[in-house]
């Protein structure tokens, strides 16, 4: 709103600009919606209940057992979000700290977690930026992406987590 407020004073920009611009308002009304949605989960509890019933499920696992399921806990709940940023506000620094206290390499589970965010989008015909894009274009319909978008998880958690793992283990990472 800032940089709004320096391009109307700069009259860079008319009002009668900004007005014209429904779809944008329309983004940035939806996506404050969704972040906020997203940030209520943790204020009503869900987020922490739902990360003590993880920790409870896999306390007593060796971190090599643990560090997969947390990843998949992770990326897979991608399906209840409809905004990645919402995701992430959510459950990222739940699933960290749960995944720290039984014993992850820190770096390892925040970058694998960092790098779901940018994947997890392949899942769903809403879950992140561009795919509503893709999707109101009318090409695909939504069997199909949710089909092969579950595949395409497969194959970029084997890439990411699976040789990914093993090149960050080679170069020192964790």
């Amino acid at each position: 709103f800032l940089g709004l407020v320096f391009l109307l004073l700069s009259q860079v920009l008319t009002w009668d600009d900004v007005k014209s611009e429904k779809g944008a308002w329309d983004t940035i009304v939806w996506f404050s919606a969704l972040v906020m949605m997203g940030s209520a989960l943790n204020t009503l509890g869900l987020i922490p209940w739902f990360s003590g019933l993880v920790k409870a499920q896999i306390g007593g696992m060796s971190w090599t057992m643990a560090f997969p399921i947390i990843i998949l806990v992770y990326f897979y709940s991608h399906y209840m979000f409809a905004s990645a940023t919402a995701h992430v506000a959510s459950m990222y620094a739940a699933l960290l700290g749960v995944g720290i206290s039984v014993g992850i390499p820190p770096m390892l589970l925040a970058l694998s977690l960092g790098f779901c965010g940018g994947i997890y989008g392949t899942l769903t015909h809403y879950g992140h930026g561009p795919a509503p894009v893709y999707f109101g274009s009318g090409f695909v319909d939504v069997k199909s992406w949710w089909s092969k978008g579950f595949i395409l998880s497969i194959v970029f958690l084997v890439i990411w987590m699976g040789i990914g793992g093993l090149w960050w283990k080679a170069i020192g990472i964790y």
